[in-house]
């Protein structure tokens, strides 16, 4: 266990998820469907290999001696979380940076921390322990700040003129947003699921050989894997749906820019969870706090460019005081999970 390095790894991590949707904006007169589904080549099909083999002795053989059951349900759980990273793209869309991250994350956040420590179990023993119920403190203080965020959202939609929100975000839908937003936490949480479904691989991998700190590797390229099947189904449907699959090859288009930065933009996204991985692999027996301060992390930075980008251009003072003060909040909970695991290093 190191807890100081695992926070720094989940916050490199954070960077890379509140950042990834920044090229998006590079790209020129192609549909969303059209970029997103080359981003997700790049994230969820090649650098997943590329890493893989760069960081994992006898990969190919780690996979093929890797249990089936676990195997399926990494794909399995890939899947689901491929709906999570769909309608993630969405709530982007509709919400913009801030709210969207906020609403989509708090979810996530909600489901992804809570739900493995009750499904194995372990929820009471956590409880009983200091160092367990600092832990599960520093959750609820996460949670208390994705609501602070989510809070200056409402305040920020109730604030500004229609018009004004569409200037910002083009495409601007609080309503149709929240949903997706909804349907995206869930689901993203089940990369989570994913990573524990993939345990009985990262010991196959560390049997093999691999340095304890990638050991999350090779069950990533079956969960990541699941995550493009569901999104390449959804955008090819849509370049059908609403013709746009010329895109790709679309002569009055800025193509080499479009290709550049959408595979940038996956790029980055993966890294997300290549320092997700490294992290987890430090915080111990509360492993599970881990995706509560990766959500803390993608909402703190997804905010500050959000500011930069001026999403929250035409709000009072008062709301910006308030998605302010949500990141405080957020970074103070990364603090108290990181001295619940550094307490349970003690045995406390």
């Amino acid at each position: 266990m190191n807890p100081l390095a695992g926070i720094i790894f989940h916050a490199i991590g954070g960077f890379a998820s509140g950042s990834f949707y920044i090229p998006f904006k590079k790209v020129k007169n192609w549909a969303w469907e059209s970029y997103w589904i080359v981003n997700g080549v790049v994230a969820w099909m090649l650098v997943p290999w590329i890493v893989g083999f760069l960081t994992v002795p006898n990969l190919l053989e780690v996979l093929l001696s890797a249990p089936k059951g676990s195997a399926f349900l990494c794909f399995f759980f890939g899947l689901l979380w491929g709906i999570g990273g769909l309608t993630f793209g969405l709530s982007m869309r509709y919400l913009g940076m801030s709210l969207g991250y906020a609403m989509a994350l708090g979810y996530s956040a909600a489901f992804g921390t809570i739900v493995p420590p009750l499904y194995f179990g372990t929820f009471g023993t956590l409880a009983s322990t200091t160092s367990g119920l600092v832990t599960l403190s520093g959750v609820g203080v996460c949670l208390a700040g994705i609501a602070v965020c989510g809070w200056a959202g409402i305040s920020k939609e109730r604030e500004m003129p229609d018009e004004a929100k569409k200037e910002i975000i083009s495409e601007f839908n609080f309503k149709k947003g929240l949903w997706v937003a909804f349907v995206c936490g869930i689901m993203s949480a089940c990369f989570a699921f994913g990573i524990v479904a993939g345990k009985p691989i990262a010991e196959q991998a560390a049997a093999l050989g691999t340095r304890p700190l990638f050991v999350n590797n090779p069950a990533f390229i079956f969960i990541m894997f699941g995550g493009f099947v569901t999104n390449a189904i959804w955008c090819i449907m849509l370049n059908i749906k609403n013709r746009t699959g010329g895109d790709y090859i679309k002569r009055d288009t800025p193509l080499l820019g479009n290709y550049f930065f959408s595979a940038v933009a996956g790029t980055v996204w993966y890294m997300q969870f290549l320092f997700y991985g490294m992290g987890s692999t430090k915080m111990g027996e509360y492993d599970f706090s881990s995706w509560s301060i990766h959500m803390a992390f993608i909402i703190v930075f997804s905010n500050i460019w959000a500011l930069i980008f001026r999403e929250w251009r035409g709000s009072s003072t008062k709301t910006v005081a308030k998605i302010i003060a949500g990141i405080g909040v957020l970074i103070v909970s990364t603090w108290v999970i990181g001295l619940g695991n550094y307490l349970a290093s003690l045995g406390m």
